[in-house]
């Protein structure tokens, strides 16, 4: 078979092309940027709900709206701008001179979140309030993948994203016109 120079072109396009693809795909795996499994999601979804209270600040749908009057306003995660690192740092770290715990245990105790230590903190007017319980780095990933998936840019809650959050139709759903 005679290979002729459309073919040689058309080849070379082909293997370019496949190559481009193959780094676009190896930098997303790098990044962590694979989809979570559902059952990580659901996982996350717990920690979120049980383990870290999060809903307590940022309401169960993350959208802000709180579920308990004594806890401080979370932030709109639905409406977050930051991506997967930046929404684990917070998690781990807190934010600092802000209501936002740090879940990792030790975040303070050895300068890992911000070059800071406990001593530092006593500097900011707004003190960090302690989690209601520590997570481990692979839960905080948990809750990542299930902001992810979940919240994170997934823009106001009505009925049909209600559904689809828990699943199904629940007693909270209601709350949405249809």
């Amino acid at each position: 078979m005679t290979i002729t120079r459309e073919h040689s072109l058309l080849l070379r396009f082909f293997t370019g092309a496949s190559l481009a693809v193959a780094i676009i795909a190896m930098a997303f795996v790098a990044q962590g940027q694979e989809q979570p499994n559902a059952s990580d999601v659901a996982d996350g979804m717990r920690l979120f709900e049980q383990k870290g209270n999060c809903q307590a600040c940022h309401g169960w749908a993350g959208d802000g709206h709180k579920t308990d009057s004594q806890m401080p306003d979370g932030a709109n995660l639905r409406e977050t701008k930051l991506d997967r690192t930046g929404l684990a740092l917070i998690i781990k770290c807190g934010k600092l001179n802000s209501q936002m715990p740090a879940f990792d245990k030790f975040a303070y105790s050895d300068g890992r979140c911000y070059g800071k230590t406990q001593s530092d903190l006593k500097s900011y007017p707004t003190r960090m309030p302690d989690p209601p319980a520590t997570l481990q780095q692979r839960e905080i990933n948990l809750v990542v993948d299930f902001l992810i998936a979940k919240v994170i840019g997934k823009g106001p809650m009505d009925r049909a994203k209600c559904i689809e959050f828990w699943g199904s139709e629940t007693e909270v759903c209601k709350q949405f016109s249809k």
